[in-house]
């Protein structure tokens, strides 16, 4: 089955779509446009994995919008520490 995430901009450097990969996931989040992110919150409502893995995703990796990102997966069953620290960009080393 093909998956409308196969086509998304956000995978310039990817061959193809991996879901189990939490690079992956990390460059959805990161770069995805919106119809990349309503494909995830749709995958992610009938996957508790995948749902779980996109929580420790958002919980470790500095990403643009982390407070939607919490808000998105706490809107789906997720237990999500809203008053946790999000992980910070410190750009290049």
């Amino acid at each position: 089955m093909s998956s409308p995430l196969e086509r998304s901009p956000a995978l310039w450097n990817r061959s193809h779509l991996d879901l189990r990969s939490e690079e992956t996931l990390a460059q959805l989040l990161d770069r995805g446009t919106l119809d990349d992110w309503r494909e995830l919150y749709r995958l992610a409502r009938r996957d508790g994995e995948l749902r779980a893995r996109l929580g420790r995703i958002v919980s470790r990796v500095p990403l643009g919008y982390p407070h939607f990102w919490r808000a998105a997966l706490a809107s789906i069953g997720e237990p999500v520490d809203f008053d946790a620290p999000v992980p910070e960009d410190l750009g290049p080393t």
